[in-house]
């Protein structure tokens, strides 16, 4: 730091003793007690000068005195005036390095510094800091003001009394800072992305997880089924009678569609991407799953209860000499709500298929599957049978598509497991009803077993063709989602995809041309 104060002594005494100014008007300035004696002057202007005894005084008050005595200096108030030294009055006392002085009751601060073989004449950032430190615990000021003028003048030391070398180093480490503050925020945000967006998967599984609670099976559903089908006529087998003789629906077309047409049954879950842990349902101290009151089930990766399986069915039917299953991509990857797979792209809960299975008619055993190709731009999906022994012909695809006004038969298993205990008779359900067999699985299993597992057929007229798809009137209803639409001569002409309630019962399918583009690209790979 550069002297400015102009009272310096002529005679070339050793330095070896100095004030530095902490506040007020001499802030930042150094006096040098360059003299065996001076005195400590206060100026009406509040700047602090040192004046030895052999100079004229200059204007103001002498506040105190300083005399050097051999390696110590003594500190000596004047008459009617006050010293504090370390935040203690005083009248008269040796000063030590490091001790901070407070002329008046309203200062100003300096802090007493020596210079010999243990103390060097440079300001360290800890001797700067500590001057701060010093001034807050010295000052009798009131706190703010304190707190203020410490960090104010601590920010102007840094930057004018230090090397440069620190000053850079402290502009790389605030850039490295600013860097890292801001990778800090960018990850922050993406973390809490992949929350919302694993709370909105939550939320998903919840949901259905909720609605397949309130479509599975009870006792009481078997015995309303029954009850049912004793007072009327509902089943399917009748209503499909019905279809034929009204609409004239050949037999032949039915009987030889109905064996590549597969029940399927699946179940899914959500899995943490990096631990691999499953979600589970919470359990209650009785060991039943809580529910919220929301009607949901309370889910959670560290729960305790069995992992939370989602249930599906749907409809499939092999093509051609293939061996391959066709169905809708969302009845195959049922976790996608809006059918894209980027939608899953970095989430942190990932869906893991617990099984997938299919049911033929007439087959007692069921068949597991797996995805072999699914469709980027049409709702259709290709499976893949893992059993070489199943030998079945598969459905012909129509060379052209449907025409509006076309006689169309939609197939499939609409409602999946309780449009087919609707048509396995009154004798059957009781035997259910006496077993207590409502489980997902096992129905589907019994059902197979008696052979009562086959598709349902409603006919229909083709009102409207779009290169995306096909519009008919058939009855049908969810479940019956990736079942073929056959033509008079049997063959498909499009695949089942949607239904529209609100259109009169209008339900749409996927022309049978972009089954043949999924077919050509699943080829090439």
């Amino acid at each position: 730091m550069k002297n400015t104060d102009d009272e310096k002594s002529s005679s070339q005494a050793p330095v070896t003793a100095a004030l530095e100014h902490l506040t007020g008007p001499s802030r930042g300035r150094i006096g040098w007690l360059s003299a065996p004696r001076l005195d400590v002057i206060l100026g009406k202007d509040r700047l602090l000068r040192l004046r030895p005894l052999d100079q004229p005084a200059p204007e103001g008050t002498v506040v105190a005195s300083i005399e050097a005595e051999g390696q110590d200096f003594l500190l000596a108030c004047a008459e009617g005036c006050k010293l504090w030294i370390n935040g203690k009055p005083v009248t008269r006392q040796r000063l030590l390095h490091g001790d901070v002085i407070e002329f008046g009751e309203t200062g100003p601060i300096s802090r007493f510094r020596l210079f010999n073989d243990h103390h060097s004449p440079h300001w360290t950032i800890d001797e700067i800091v500590g001057d701060s430190i010093a001034y807050l615990r010295s000052s009798r000021r009131p706190l703010a003001p304190r707190v203020t003028h410490a960090a104010g003048d601590l920010g102007h030391r840094l930057i004018h009394e230090t090397t440069i070398f620190f000053r850079i180093g402290v502009i790389i480490t605030f850039a490295v800072l600013g860097w890292l503050l801001y990778n800090q925020y960018q990850i922050t945000q993406q973390m809490g992305a992949q929350i919302e967006r694993g709370s909105a998967q939550l939320e998903r599984v919840s949901s259905a997880l909720a609605k397949s609670r309130a479509e599975a099976l009870r006792p009481g559903d078997l015995a309303a089924l029954r009850e049912e089908l004793g007072q009327r006529m509902t089943s399917s087998v009748a209503r499909l009678e019905a279809l034929e003789q009204r609409f004239g629906a050949t037999a032949r077309v039915i009987a030889q569609s109905v064996p590549a047409i597969a029940f399927l049954q699946g179940s899914y879950g959500l899995r943490h991407r990096e631990t691999g842990q499953m979600l589970r349902h919470v359990m209650s101290d009785e060991g039943v799953p809580v529910i919220t009151p929301w009607g949901q089930p309370l889910l959670s990766l560290t729960g305790d209860g069995p992992v939370a399986e989602v249930q599906f069915t749907g409809t499939a039917f092999l093509v051609g000499e293939t061996g391959r299953l066709v169905t809708n991509r969302h009845v195959a990857m049922p976790w996608e709500s809006a059918g894209t797979p980027q939608q899953l792209e970095g989430d942190m809960m990932e869906p893991a298929v617990l099984r997938f299975i299919a049911y033929f008619p007439g087959r007692a055993e069921p068949v597991d599957l797996r995805i072999v190709h699914a469709s980027d731009s049409s709702d259709l999906a290709l499976l893949e049978v893992d059993a070489p022994s199943v030998q079945l012909a598969g459905l012909t695809l129509a060379d052209q598509g449907a025409t509006a006004g076309d006689e169309v038969i939609v197939m499939g298993y609409p409602t999946g497991l309780r449009s087919l205990l609707a048509q396995s008779g009154v004798a059957f359900l009781e035997e259910l009803e006496d077993a207590g067999e409502v489980d997902f699985w096992r129905v589907a299993e019994r059902l197979a077993e008696v052979g009562m597992i086959a598709p349902l057929a409603s006919r229909g007229i083709v009102g409207q063709v779009a290169p995306e798809a096909v519009v008919y009137d058939a009855e049908t209803t969810h479940g019956g989602s990736g079942g073929p639409v056959l033509d008079s001569d049997g063959r498909v002409i499009a695949i089942n995809s949607a239904i529209l309630p609100e259109f009169g019962g209008s339900n749409l399918g996927i022309p049978v041309t972009r089954l043949r583009e999924l077919l050509d690209t699943a080829a090439e790979k």
